[in-house]
């Protein structure tokens, strides 16, 4: 049976590839995404521009909110990796 529904699904086949190489792309970009070091580089970033005198502490104290929650999500996303 799994030989004969091979044969009748080989037309297929290049959607299959396709379809595997979009999932792949959007694995690669959320990997990218949900990186928590990249997220640090940048709290460490902007803990340098306040020290600098480059934003005052009203912008670091929103934009250190912003980051928190988006490493908090990353850590999410990576235990659901893990955990899948």
């Amino acid at each position: 049976m799994g030989l004969l529904m091979n044969v009748l699904t080989l037309p297929l086949a290049p959607v299959r590839g396709a379809a595997w190489v979009l999932d792949q792309v959007v694995l690669a970009a959320e990997r990218e995404h949900y990186d928590p070091r990249q997220v640090r580089q940048q709290l460490a970033a902007l803990e340098q521009q306040l020290l600098n005198g480059e934003i005052d502490e009203e912008e670091f104290d929103r934009r250190e909110d912003e980051l928190l929650d988006w490493l908090e999500e990353c850590e999410a996303y990576q235990q659901s990796r893990q955990d899948s």
